[in-house]
C-alpha cells in the first residue's frame, strides 16, 4: 500500500490530500528516508513524521486491506514509538 493511502487508512491524517501534501513538504520519513507518496509500505516500517513542534514515531504492525478502518482499530496497524 502506497505511504499516503497507509496515512490516511490508519487514521493518521484525515485526507489523502493532506498525506501528499506533507509528503511533498518533505516532513514524512520511511526509515530515515525522505519519501514520495508513491512508496510502498511494508511492516516492520517506521514511520517518522515531523510535525512543527514534534516528532512523531510510528512501527507498521499489519497493512489494512479496506481503504478506511475505525480509529478504535488503529492499534492493529501501528504502534507510536517514543
Amino acid at each position: 500500500m502506497r505511504i499516503d493511502k497507509f496515512l490516511n487508512s490508519v487514521n493518521i491524517t484525515k485526507r489523502r490530500s493532506i498525506s501528499q501534501d506533507m509528503i511533498a513538504n518533505k516532513v514524512v520519513f520511511i526509515n530515515e528516508k525522505v519519501v514520495k507518496a508513491s512508496k510502498n509500505i511494508e511492516v516492520g516500517d517506521i514511520i517518522n513524521i515531523n510535525y512543527l513542534n514534534e516528532i512523531k514515531k510510528y512501527l507498521v504492525l499489519k497493512i489494512p486491506s479496506t481503504k478506511s478502518t475505525p480509529k478504535s482499530l488503529q492499534s492493529e496497524y501501528i504502534k507510536e514509538l517514543l
